[in-house]
């Protein structure tokens, strides 16, 4: 099965771990020629970057640069502006008078920047491609190393390139996009002596001044960023592979926020230009959840801010939520009519309330909750399970009147609404009332949706389904087990589970990773711990150190396998909920039901927030107990307990 769709022949890099972070390739003969395309995300910019290198280790880069706020028209979900560049017409250096030899790539690093290393003529290059942190602009730096025994002298363009939009394709009219080198001048390079340089691509609204950074300024800004990022939620496993991944999947999740007109607001990215939107899965199911536990203040923010949009769609009328707000808050898409949309929001705000902390914040989202409750409700049908138009598939894949996947949601979405309720004193029968409908959606989603397909007893998706669907793993993840063994039979089976993931559907080609992340989350609060690391381990050797670097991707064929932000946050939930088993049971207390697999001695969370304090988590085997410390940033134990592996441990803050 083809992995990618770039242009060159597919020969596998060996990528490894860098001791100081990130992937390294050491470009062989053997490997060439090779490509691959990366995503790179800032407040104002985002960017997919295809780059291949050819037999002879030269470089070919193209870019397609999008600005999320420059919005075209029809201001739809996929109004950013994007200009695809190449790399033909930029100018390069000249070395002595005379045109520089084309670089050869000798080794390619990867951890948040993208560096290609290699040599220049008698220089040694370093060139690395990076997002802005604020800026609207793209940035490559380039350091020029002499390595020869002489003197070089080395030249560096005075050029730039700018060209106008057509103004009646833009909301905001004409725009102007700008390529620009910075740094020219000439330079007597002595044996040993280092001289910079950069490109900045940025677009503007006409009349706008262009940015003209220090690109070394810009590239320290972002290694800040990365860094600091890398020292929240530090996981510490026995496996380095799967601290990188979820240090990697942190990273990438986290820089996928942009600063809209109508508020910092999480974006997937990806090829179709998921951009200055919101979606109920992607933002509200997948990302918000897992915001809550890192201290970072713009994905909290943004986390806020998106409940907050979603809360202006409230109507007494139970009319259905969009399933995605777009263009910077100005307009809404609901194509798919309802794909459990109020269901996936539920269950992803009341756990974001619940994580937070913030007695005032969940005020504020409750509306939003109890609403999105009360509307599923409205929807169930006579065998007492929720109906919808569709699931997050959107018709890409049968999902019937009802389907699991939203069932589940509701399940899950309802417990954690009952504890949250309790917290802010809401009367005391609203709390029983949502426990007692959970415990009546768990026997009605089992006895409509529990089936015997393909010899597993596991789950049908809807009713006629009778082929094995990769969602059959979502009550896993809900609190709804009593079809555990037939059901993580039918996942790992060679029916669904192949090197990259499970099948959206058995006999199929299509992946999408969101449902492999979920199944192997599912797997570990099951208590699967052995087939759970297993397969955990091989879908991250894959995604991390194999042929398409080094992030979750949203799907195969469809759009190219993109690095699409809010699966990186559910790749980093496996760990969270599935491995340390954590989840949110009030304001300021937590559950912690550690699932650690039979190889391992221990493994740790540092620095994570939640109930208003970050905090550590520590999990260790004590004969046959797990032993559970949570302590302080201080080192102040907050709790300290020993239970058999998967009985649930009460931590209160």
């Amino acid at each position: 099965m083809t992995l990618l769709t770039l242009s060159t022949a597919r020969a596998a890099p060996q990528w490894t771990l860098s001791p100081k972070g990130g992937l390294v390739w050491e470009v062989q003969p053997g490997h060439l020629p090779f490509g691959d395309h990366i995503e790179q995300s800032g407040k104002a910019v985002d960017a997919i970057t295809n780059w291949d290198l050819d037999a002879t280790g030269h470089l070919k880069l193209t870019r397609s640069v999008r600005w999320p706020m420059l919005r075209t028209l029809p201001d739809n979900t996929h109004a950013a502006l994007q200009v695809d560049l190449g790399t033909g017409k930029e100018p390069t250096i000249t070395l002595d008078g005379a045109p520089a030899p084309t670089a050869v790539i000798d080794r390619v690093s990867i951890d948040g920047i993208v560096t290609f290393h290699g040599r220049q003529g008698p220089l040694e290059l370093s060139r690395t491609l990076f997002a802005s942190n604020e800026q609207p602009s793209m940035i490559e730096t380039y350091e020029w190393t002499n390595r020869s025994a002489k003197a070089v002298t080395l030249t560096q363009p005075n050029w730039s390139e700018q060209t106008a939009t057509d103004g009646k394709k833009g909301k905001w009219g004409v725009y102007q996009v700008k390529r620009q080198w910075i740094g020219a001048g000439t330079t007597l390079l002595a044996p040993g002596e280092t001289a910079r340089g950069g490109l900045c691509i940025t677009a503007v609204k006409d009349g706008e001044p262009f940015p003209f950074p220090d690109v070394f300024a810009e590239k320290a800004a972002r290694e800040s960023m990365r860094d600091r990022l890398a020292g929240l939620m530090i996981l510490k496993t026995p496996d380095p592979a799967l601290d990188e991944m979820f240090r990697q999947a942190k990273y990438r999740t986290t820089e996928s926020i942009y600063a809209t007109r109508g508020g910092l607001m999480h974006g997937p990215g990806g090829r179709n230009k998921f951009l200055a939107a919101l979606w109920c899965n992607d933002q509200n199911e997948y990302a918000n959840p897992f915001f809550a536990f890192l201290d970072d203040p713009s994905a909290r923010e943004s986390a806020r801010n998106c409940f907050a949009l979603y809360a202006k769609f409230l109507n007494p009328d139970y009319k259905r939520l969009p399933s995605s707000i777009i263009a910077e808050g100005r307009d809404i898409w609901d194509g798919a009519g309802d794909r459990g949309d109020a269901a996936m929001t539920a269950y992803g705000a009341a756990r974001w309330a619940l994580a937070c902390g913030d007695p005032e914040q969940a005020k504020e989202v409750w509306p939003l909750i109890e609403w999105c409750l009360e509307y599923t409700r409205r929807q169930l049908n006579e065998q007492g399970v929720p109906k919808s138009d569709s699931d997050e598939l959107e018709g890409r894949f049968p999902a019937g009147k009802a389907n699991l996947c939203t069932a589940s949601l509701y399940h899950d979405a309802l417990l954690s609404s009952a504890a949250l309720a309790r917290d802010l004193g809401k009367p005391a029968e609203m709390a029983t009332t949502y426990v007692k409908q959970a415990a009546a959606l768990k026997e009605a989603t089992n006895r409509y949706f529990g089936a015997t397909v393909e010899g597993y007893e596991t789950y049908r998706y809807y009713d006629g389904n009778d082929v094995l669907r990769s969602w059959i793993c979502v009550p896993l993840v809900c609190g709804i087990t009593e079809r555990r063994e037939g059901t993580l039979k039918a996942l790992f089976s060679d029916r669904l589970w192949t090197q990259d993931g499970l099948l959206t559907q058995a006999g199929t080609k299509t992946y999408w990773d969101r449902s492999t992340l979920y199944g192997l989350r599912g797997a570990f609060i099951a208590g699967d711990t052995a087939r759970g690391l297993d397969y955990l381990t091989r879908y991250t050797r894959q995604r991390l150190l194999g042929p398409h670097a080094p992030y979750p991707i949203e799907a195969w064929p469809e759009a190219g396998q993109s690095h699409l932000a809010a699966e990186s946050a559910l790749y980093c939930r496996i760990f969270t909920e599935g491995v340390l088993g954590i989840r949110p049971t009030g304001l300021n207390k937590c559950l912690i039901t550690p699932q650690l697999p039979a190889a391992w001695p221990q493994a740790s969370l540092e620095k994570v927030r939640s109930s208003g304090r970050l905090w550590n988590l520590t999990v260790r085997r004590q004969g046959q107990d797990i032993e559970v410390t949570a302590t302080d940033t201080a080192g102040k134990t907050i709790y300290q307990g020993r239970k058999p592996q998967g009985q649930a441990h009460e931590v209160t803050f």
